[in-house]
This record gives C-alpha cells, sequence and structure tokens, in this order.
C-alpha cells in the first residue's frame, strides 16, 4: 500500500471523528465535556494509528516477496495448499520487477532449514542455485517465467541430495545480495537473491564454479578408462547400457499436453532394461532410473566402465512442424546427414549448460579423445545396429524416412562402445505424443527393440569371436 493511500486512510479517519463531533454536539441534553471529547480523539487516532501500522506490515511482507508489478507492491498471499507429499519442500516461486534490480524467492515449506549455494556462470548468462535436502513440489509459479532481467528458468533433482535452480540471465549480472527470510506471516522460510546488472569483466571475474561445488574427481578421469579390446569381452554376457536422455534440472522437450522427454524417454529405457533382462542373455545398466540429471559425458563413462557392448541412448523428439512424425536412430558423424539431424545434435548437446554445468574449464585433451578415438570399427558396428533397428522397428511404427540419420551427439562418442541415439518421436505431433504415454505402445517397441538386439548380436557371433 502506497503512502498515498495512507494518506487517504486518514482523511477518512478526520472525517469519521467529525463525524462523532457533530453528533454528540446535538445531543442537547447530554451536554459534551471537554474530557470526553479528548477521550474520543484519542481512541480514534489510536484505532488510525492500528489501520495504518497494518498496511505498513502488509507492504513489507509484499516487498520481501519480491512480487511487484508496473502498478507498485502486490502484495501475495502465502502459499495455502500443502505439498503433494509430506515432508518440507520449495513449495513457491517468485520474481519482482524492481527496475535497478531483479528479485528471486524462493519459499519452502516447513520450518526445513535453508542450506544453499549459488553462482553465476557465463556462455551464457546464468545464476545457479543449489539447494541441499529440499525437493521441489510447487504450488504457486509465476505465469510469466520473463521478468526484469531474467529471461526465464528451470529446476530439478540435480545430484542425490541437491536440487538445482538454473536462471537464464539477459545482460551480465552480479548477486548484489542472498539473504534468507526466517518464517512469519504465514510463510515459510524463504531464500531471496537480488540482480543488478554489472559490466562483462566483472561478470567473467566472479563466475565459475565455487570450490564446494566442485567434483571430487577431475574431469580428464572421465575418458582415462582403457580402451577394452574384444578378447576382454569373450567369456562374458553380453552389456547393454540404456540411456534415458534428460532428467532432474533438464527436462528436454514437452509435448502439448505438458508431458516432459525426461519422464516419457525414462519410462520407455526402464521398460526397455526389463524385456531385455526378462531373456538371460543380457546384463543390463541404466545410466538413471530416476529423474536425476546426468551430464553427457558421464553418460559416456558409465556406458564405458560396464564395459559395454552396447550403447543405446533414449530420446523424443521435438519439431516446429506439428504434422513431422516418427521414430529415429542415429549414429556418430561430425558430419550431419542433414540441417535437421544437425539442429538436433546441437540441442541434445546443449544439455550440460541447459542444467548449469561450468565448461569452460573442461580439459580440451578430455574432448579431442571422445571425438578423435571414436573408431572406425566402433562406427561401422553402430550403423549396422541401427539398420537392424529401422528394419524392425518399421514393421511395428512409423519412421522417418529415411529413419537412419548421423550427427555429432556427444553421448555417441565412446570410442569403444557401439552407440546409437534414437528418437522415439516426437513430442509436438498429436499421434506420437500419444504413443509415447501410451504403456501398451512402449511394452511393443520395447519386445521390439530387444529382438533388434538379439538379431545384432547374433550376426556378430556368427561371424566368429568379437
Amino acid at each position: 500500500m502506497g503512502f498515498h493511500r495512507q494518506i487517504e486512510r486518514g482523511v477518512m479517519a478526520g472525517f469519521g471523528l467529525v463525524a462523532v463531533l457533530c453528533l454528540l454536539a446535538g445531543f442537547a441534553s447530554s451536554p459534551v465535556r471537554a474530557d470526553d471529547l479528548a477521550e474520543l480523539l484519542e481512541r480514534e487516532l489510536r484505532e488510525a494509528s492500528i489501520q495504518q501500522d497494518a498496511a505498513i506490515q502488509q507492504e513489507n511482507d509484499a516487498l520481501s516477496t519480491g512480487a511487484l508489478d508496473e502498478g507498485g507492491a502486490v502484495p501475495l498471499a502465502p502459499s495455502s495448499a500443502a505439498p503433494a507429499q509430506g515432508g518440507p519442500a520449495v513449495t513457491s516461486i517468485r520474481i519482482g520487477d524492481h527496475g535497478s534490480q531483479t528479485r528471486f524467492v524462493m519459499e519452502i515449506s516447513g520450518d526445513a532449514p535453508a542450506d544453499y549455494r549459488v553462482f553465476t556462470l557465463s556462455d551464457p548468462f546464468r545464476v545457479v542455485i543449489d539447494v541441499k535436502g529440499v525437493p521441489f513440489r510447487l504450488v504457486e509459479e509465476p505465469a510469466d517465467k520473463h521478468k526484469g532481467f531474467v529471461s526465464g528458468y528451470r529446476y530439478g533433482r540435480f545430484e542425490a541430495d541437491t536440487y538445482r535452480v538454473v536462471l537464464d540471465a539477459e545482460l551480465p549480472v552480479e548477486i548484489s545480495r542472498d539473504f534468507v527470510l526466517d518464517p512469519q506471516s504465514g510463510f515459510g522460510r524463504r531464500i531471496v537473491l537480488d540482480l543488478a546488472p554489472t559490466d562483462l569483466a566483472s561478470f567473467n571475474a566472479k563466475s565459475g564454479l565455487p570450490e564446494s561445488a566442485r567434483p571430487a574427481a577431475p574431469a580428464a578421469e572421465i575418458a582415462a578408462v582403457p580402451v577394452s579390446p574384444p578378447a576382454e569381452r569373450l567369456e562374458r554376457r553380453r552389456v547393454v547400457v540404456i540411456d534415458a536422455g534428460h532428467g532432474g534440472v533438464d527436462p528436454g522437450t514437452h509435448g502439448r499436453s505438458g508431458v516432459q522427454e525426461k519422464d516419457v524417454v525414462l519410462a520407455f529405457a526402464k521398460k526397455f532394461a526389463e524385456e531385455l533382462r526378462s531373456t538371460g542373455r543380457y546384463d543390463v545398466h541404466l545410466t538413471r532410473d530416476s529423474d536425476i540429471f546426468i551430464p553427457l559425458r558421464e553418460r559416456v563413462a558409465i556406458a564405458r566402465r560396464h564395459k559395454a557392448d552396447l550403447f543405446i541412448s533414449v530420446h523424443a523428439d521435438a519439431i516446429q512442424k506439428p504434422n513431422v512424425r516418427g521414430m529415429s536412430i542415429y549414429t556418430l558423424s561430425e558430419t550431419a546427414s542433414d540441417k535437421e539431424a544437425a539442429a538436433l545434435a546441437r540441442k541434445e548437446n546443449q544439455s550440460d549448460l541447459i542444467a548449469g554445468l561450468d565448461l569452460q574449464g573442461e580439459s580440451p585433451e578430455v574432448t579431442g579423445i571422445l571425438i578423435d578415438l571414436a573408431q572406425r570399427e566402433t562406427k561401422n558396428y553402430s550403423s549396422r545396429f541401427a539398420r537392424t533397428v529401422v528394419d524392425y522397428a518399421s514393421q511395428k511404427t512409423r519412421t522417418l524416412d529415411p529413419a537412419h540419420r548421423f550427427a555429432g551427439f556427444v553421448v555417441l562418442k565412446a570410442p569403444d562402445v557401439p552407440s546409437v541415439l534414437i528418437e522415439l518421436g516426437f513430442l509436438t505431433n498429436p499421434e506420437d505424443e500419444k504413443q509415447l504415454v501410451s504403456p501398451a505402445w512402449r511394452a511393443t517397441m520395447a519386445k521390439t527393440l530387444s529382438r533388434s538386439v538379439d538379431r545384432y548380436f547374433g550376426d556378430r557371433l556368427a561371424e566368429g569371436p568379437n
């Protein structure tokens, strides 16, 4: 409530006092004493003061939430809805545009502590907030995520006990202050960030992963798994690693119904793994079995640590043409088969940036190994499996023409593991979206891909030791 409205209340209080005086003056039978008038005046002023204090407190509560619009401060009611599950959770996110500053607020239900860290990342400009031990179950979220210096944000599970929010900034910003408001006035505990513009040099000097957020193992160790020669794989069951794309803070694309790619592909990956295990012929591993973020190169490392004989990354596509539908399968090539394949690879390879990873300090030797050691034999086996998938899948579902394509996907760059990336269909197409969320369709395609795996290893066995 602004100053003018407080004045208005004071005027109204004045009118109330005048009315009382006039009324008292009209009682001829009860003459008004000076003591009575003084008492009435004191009572009126006391009530007006209480109303004014309440108005000021309401305004302060609104400012503490960071909710401002073009008309000034807007009080927001505390979140009334309880989290869907028990325990503390982040239940509300608010953004306030204060002109020279943008305020970002997260409210935590219950009395859970606010254990968090915040830092900035460059290329592109991002602000990252990691919260320990408190999941996100939002019951209140701004309809417009583009406000002030923030062009958008996303959130989700990042590590086993860490949940991450990544804010995209339109320009270099600094965290002018961050603080915690304890529970009060019906609000839960709130983490508050104030963002202010800064120059590029200052932003770059302060940006980067803090020491507390750096991984225990250096990035170079991801590519340090020795290349496994074929002889080491003879006396064991074949190992298949299934990679459900995206996850956690990186949701991937989404359908018109709101279903997210990360959920669709995880459901399929679990069903596919179940089908392969039921044959008794394979050791099957998932890169993730829950809604958690896994860096792209860590997915490659998981396959190599398991000495995988086959790596299958599962995704769902999106395109601006809603009439386009069908499954497709990709193998590695630094020269894309077409511009759509190149665009898809660029999008999928940005997953680490979307999740707020700092790639600036990554060893160039790591990237070089992952790209340059993709052996010709491995790529040939990958292509053979891709052709097998197309043969079987085209009998059960719609496929693109051509269905086998290639591009420079990071997750396909293990030097010694035949690898493919399967786009199950387009979430932007109504028919494909309906299939992708159908348990019956998932079961059918899981059986189909399992037959493709059998055929691929059967052909290789027929050719002799490999």
